[in-house]
């Protein structure tokens, strides 16, 4: 049983690892000096960090609430 785990384990983490990689650009094409190349390609991070941001801003504030109300009493 604990086989099964390990290698569900490792294969989950694989599946995972590789879905994250980033694809290299093309060399740009000769004679082009940059005006019709791809656009740089980047990881997205502004949609999660803000939803993460506002999460642990709703907990920090829950948090201090239930102090102070303890406190008050």
């Amino acid at each position: 049983m604990l086989k099964i785990g390990v290698l569900t384990a490792f294969i989950i983490v694989g599946v995972t690892f590789r879905g994250f990689t980033q694809q290299p650009t093309p060399p740009p094409m000769p004679g082009d000096h940059g005006q019709n190349g791809p656009p740089p390609v980047g990881a997205p991070i502004d949609g999660g960090l803000g939803i993460l941001l506002a999460l642990g801003a709703t907990y920090g504030g829950k948090k201090v609430y239930q102090a102070w109300k303890k406190r008050r009493t």
